[in-house]
């Protein structure tokens, strides 16, 4: 199995509290990692002798590709079994690195996620995110900081990603003020002063470091004429709070709404990621600027989330316009407002019922 996951998301800690007897390799630490640089075969000498069966972890895989060739055969050849994390997959995929013909699944660990947390707070999540080490305090700016930069240090320059770092740190700043807003490669390499190209590839370097994500458009139309491009999305809300320098987040303001809205994705992001049969998910825009947040499968639930304490018939209008050209669709507005309650066709639900319902597995 492949167990990929951004940065601090907790692959490691999963991996040795549940399999506490498998033989264990970390990467990160930089005497392995040279040794079997080195001589990627040390891998089989170790290992030759192990019974069928046993399990092996290989933490930051995509440290030392090479080592893919022989897990391969200690697979075929010894029956062994292996699980390789990792917080990239760039590079294997670069190396042309062997993905072990289909015999090791990927898997994806996200941020944590409300079922996961015993004390959840609402303003805290929306603040820090969802990172455990950045969840757990109370200010989360000086850990924040120190994950950009190990971010910009270990997994762009050391990797040699980009030429110009500082052009990238430039692109990851002015790609937060596009979090969770319809992609214009143009107006964004206009802002950091490189070519749309060198944008687009920027971006997949965000995507293949698992640090950011694309939601697509939906496109089915039926009156009006929708919008095509997707919308970016760091994989945590707090990276993009960081970033965008917001730090002391109010509610009522409409920096908080747009970090509210983000946290909401976030945990649907997490729950399709962990439950494969669950459809896929979307977003609503008009070009005469009618939004719903997130459609999933084809029409069959739309989500619209506000921040609002109080919900208010205007705040429907999105969905309103939605359901008049797919009107057999579940309509969901979340919102911080703490009465659960049924508008017309609109269930107006509290943030908190919202992810129980969401992690029940009941929204569709």
């Amino acid at each position: 199995m492949f167990l990929f996951g951004a940065r601090q998301t907790g692959k490691s800690t999963l991996l040795k509290e549940r399999f506490k007897e498998a033989v264990y390799y970390d990467l990160l630490n930089p005497t392995v990692r040279k040794a079997f640089k080195h001589n990627p075969n040390l891998l089989w000498e170790a290992l030759q002798d192990k019974p069928a069966g046993t399990l092996i972890i290989v933490d930051e895989i995509q440290k030392v590709p090479e080592l893919l060739d022989i897990v391969h055969s200690l697979m075929v050849d010894k029956g062994l079994f292996f699980i390789l994390s990792g917080s990239s997959a760039r590079k294997l995929k670069r190396s042309g690195a062997n993905t072990l013909g289909g015999r090791a699944i990927p898997e994806t660990l996200y941020p944590l996620v409300w079922p996961e947390v015993t004390d959840f707070q609402i303003d805290r999540a929306v603040q820090n995110g969802m990172i455990p080490r950045h969840y757990m305090v109370e200010n989360a700016t000086k850990r924040l900081s120190g994950y950009v930069k190990v971010y910009l240090d270990e997994e762009i320059r050391e990797e040699g990603e980009v030429r110009e770092l500082d052009a990238f740190e430039r692109f990851m700043e002015v790609a937060a003020i596009s979090d969770g807003e319809i992609l214009n490669y143009s107006n964004i390499a206009a802002d950091c002063g490189v070519s749309a190209k060198t944008v687009k590839s920027y971006f997949q370097i965000l995507y293949d470091t698992l640090i950011g994500y694309e939601i697509p458009a939906f496109k089915k139309e039926i009156k009006r004429k929708i919008v095509q491009a997707p919308k970016f999305y760091y994989f945590d809300v707090g990276i993009a709070n960081y970033l965008m320098r917001r730090h002391a987040l109010q509610r009522g303001t409409e920096e908080y709404g747009h970090a509210f809205e983000h946290f909401v994705i976030q945990e649907i992001i997490a729950y399709k990621g962990y439950n494969y049969k669950w459809d896929v998910i979307s977003y609503w825009h008009t070009y005469d600027q009618k939004e719903v947040d997130i459609i999933i499968g084809d029409a069959k639930v739309a989500i619209e989330i506000k921040s609002t304490e109080h919900v208010e018939n205007k705040h429907k209008k999105g969905l309103n316009a939605f359901s008049e050209e797919h009107p057999d669709c579940r309509l969901l507005l979340v919102s911080l407002d703490p009465i659960t309650r049924k508008s017309g066709n609109t269930e107006f639900l509290y943030l908190l019922d919202f992810l129980k319902m969401l992690w029940n597995g009941d929204i569709f």
